[in-house]
């Protein structure tokens, strides 16, 4: 039974692993289906989402930047709103300091920051003062033509969760508290996505969680053949192989289908 520890309580689930229901308020994500607000949100909720991941700003390739005051704009609000209606954890997918400050000052419970913390030279005290739960994500800001190899990303990818790791303990914040995330299509080539998949058993590190965010990416049409939109069971399957090897949470689109998905694991595997 997976338990996730937030800054002043904890959640389990029944299932082998805890959905993160995806909830973009941008207008350019790479997936319209994630695109939305407050009923987005609530739908994601009643589907049976254990913690909502909300962004304001989009890091598909070729995203435009937009000003903290814009993301502000964006955020806040829908995080106010789902606290009126719900008590479900809140994850805010930001680079900015003060976007993730205010963010928790309304209600959020864990910093998602996919640069992790080289986009904001403040994020790193911000989370020391927070003492939130934090997403390690490996590779952001790098390109396809750097690639790693093979043979060699599972190693980088482990060594570098080593790093961060040991860089947020020295924060003050506890190894059960932090999120491994290896950034499946960041960065990273075809098959370099691939082998992370498949060894997720070997980057898990001390008693953190492991998060996949698989969810409908470049890697799961390239074996499936399909365009985005067709993309929902090809993610199900490879988030349940992720969790047979260990995955903790799964960072979804597809909540309600995934929650199915989870609870046949359960009962068959």
């Amino acid at each position: 039974m997976p338990v996730l520890h937030l800054k002043n309580r904890e959640i389990t689930s029944k299932l082998p692993a805890f959905v993160m229901g995806i909830v973009n308020a941008t207008p350019d994500s790479f997936y319209k289906g994630s695109r939305g607000g407050i009923e987005r949100a609530l739908e994601l909720v009643e589907s049976g989402a254990d913690i909502l991941d909300i962004g304001g700003e989009s890091t598909r390739p070729g995203f435009t930047e937009i000003s903290v005051e814009e993301e502000l704009n964006r955020v806040i609000p829908l995080i106010k709103e789902i606290r009126k209606n719900s008590d479900v954890v809140i994850s805010v997918d930001t680079r900015k300091s003060e976007v993730a400050k205010q963010a928790y000052d309304n209600g959020a419970d864990i910093i998602n920051d996919v640069s992790c913390f080289k986009s904001d030279s403040n994020m790193l005290d911000v989370i020391e003062e927070l003492k939130l739960p934090v997403v390690v994500m490996h590779g952001w800001g790098l390109s396809e033509d750097n690639c790693f190899g093979k043979d060699k990303i599972v190693r980088v990818v482990k060594k570098f969760f080593e790093e961060k790791v040991s860089l947020l303990i020295n924060h003050g914040i506890s190894s059960d508290k932090i999120i491994l995330d290896p950034g499946i299509g960041f960065g990273k080539s075809f098959e370099e996505n691939v082998e992370l998949i498949k060894h997720t058993d070997l980057l898990k590190y001390q008693n953190s969680l492991f998060l996949m965010a698989l969810s409908r990416k470049r890697c799961i049409g390239q074996i499936t053949g399909t365009e985005i939109e067709g993309r929902m069971v090809g993610t199900v399957s490879a988030d349940l192989i992720s969790v047979i090897k260990g995955a903790q949470i799964v960072r979804v689109h597809d909540v309600k289908e995934t929650i199915e998905s989870l609870k046949i694991m359960k009962y068959l595997f």
